[in-house]
């Protein structure tokens, strides 16, 4: 480690909160799927910032965006239209085949959004106040507000932080009938993931989604969809619930929306589009001129149609050449699209990832011993190449 790295370090620990367990790199710059550290050192960037930098890193179209946006209008307040708002509404509403959308500012606002949206469509339909339960699923990851925290199925995150905010069940994962049996006269919505990102990249099973959907439908229960790491492409199709065959309620959006600039948004269908009324739900930043210039870019190009094919086609193969590595290491390797992980055990997973950036290669760790790749959409072939040849040698 370098002495101006290593200063840089110093410096941080004795100003910030220590809330998170940095890597010793001080990164300065980026290229496409390729990072730069202030020592020069490149590195294959396989998390684009947890799932943010989509377009990766210094994307021409989205530089000269959000300059020419900077120069012009960076924010206006909700209490004013601006033509980079309006276009990027109307984009993500067709995109996501939805009926309206309201932009926030991270996933974890988002999700707040959707669940204040289906406790209010509860209450203005059945005027009952103990019709507010909502039910998310064992080893989900909803966001680290108060509710949030508390809708997140993992008990790990229900500490310390009391008393949460009430009113959230919880059942395994892709057992139909545990949620069926859960969702009674108490229940007015089910939230999940289809991806379980932060809990080691669990799909959850078709059919089982598909028969929430059904006993949603039946009980006028409302299907939210958390998109927050499945969304904006990730996935193959630009919702991961677009492979699943449903028609969600309410869907929740952040990460690579803007491309790297912090943005969220929740979307909602027919039954839920009109619940929120003048004073329900705002906020200063949501929505901003600056992040809505970056969301028009991210928007246009993650939305083409070739593009998604690409993605899928990209994951699919990564998926396969990670499957076909030799290695009593690998125990599982799943996912959907380019969100990998890679399941090595809860003993081996920060040993192999140290290992990984000797080498030049930046990846995450999931749940289960899990790692976990969420490279930019814009991953090529020779990078690929690069990838699986570096999980071969730490690996195999």
């Amino acid at each position: 480690m370098t002495e101006l790295t290593q200063n840089l370090i110093n410096r941080e620990s004795e100003n910030f909160m220590h809330t998170y367990g940095r890597f010793p790199i001080v990164l300065d710059h980026g290229e496409g799927c390729v990072l730069y550290d202030i020592d020069g050192k490149a590195y294959l960037d396989l998390n684009s910032g947890i799932g943010v930098n989509c377009l990766g890193h210094n994307d021409p179209d989205l530089v000269a965006a959000l300059a020419d946006q900077a120069a012009n209008l960076l924010q206006a307040s909700n209490l004013y239209y601006t033509k980079p708002l309006v276009e990027a509404g109307e984009k993500l509403v067709k995109l996501s085949g939805m009926k309206k959308v309201f932009f926030a500012n991270s996933g974890a606002e988002a999700n707040e959004g959707v669940i204040k949206v289906a406790r209010k469509y509860s209450m203005d339909k059945y005027g009952n106040p103990e019709r507010t339960k909502i039910l998310t699923l064992n080893n989900s990851f909803h966001g680290r507000t108060i509710a949030t925290l508390e809708a997140t199925g993992q008990e790990k995150f229900h500490k310390a932080f009391f008393p949460y905010t009430s009113g959230f069940g919880y059942v395994e994962a892709n057992d139909l009938e545990a949620i069926d049996k859960a969702m009674d006269d108490t229940v007015c919505a089910v939230m999940m993931e289809l991806v379980q990102g932060e809990s080691g990249v669990r799909p959850l099973d078709h059919d089982y989604v598909k028969a929430v959907e059904a006993l949603c439908k039946e009980r006028d229960i409302l299907l939210i969809i958390d998109e927050i790491q499945t969304g904006v492409g990730r996935t193959g199709t630009f919702f991961a619930y677009q492979q699943y065959d449903i028609e969600p309620d309410l869907v929740s959006a952040a990460k690579g929306l803007g491309g790297g600039v912090p943005t969220g948004a929740f979307l909602a269908g027919e039954k839920a589009c009109d619940v929120l009324k003048p004073g329900d739900h705002g906020t200063t930043f949501g929505g901003n001129a600056l992040a809505m210039a970056a969301a028009n870019v991210v928007l246009d190009k993650v939305g083409n149609p070739e593009f998604l094919e690409a993605v899928k086609a990209k994951g699919d193969r990564l998926m396969n050449e990670i499957r076909a590595i030799e290695s009593d290491k690998i125990k599982d390797v799943r996912g959907l699209g380019l969100m990998i992980g890679i399941e090595v055990g809860a003993d081996a997973v920060s040993d192999d990832l140290a290992k990984l950036r000797e080498k030049g290669i930046l990846a995450l760790s999931a749940g289960g011993g899990t790692i976990r790749l969420l490279p930019p959409l814009i991953l090529c072939d020779e990078q690929i190449d690069q990838a699986v040849k570096a999980l071969k040698e730490v690996l195999a």
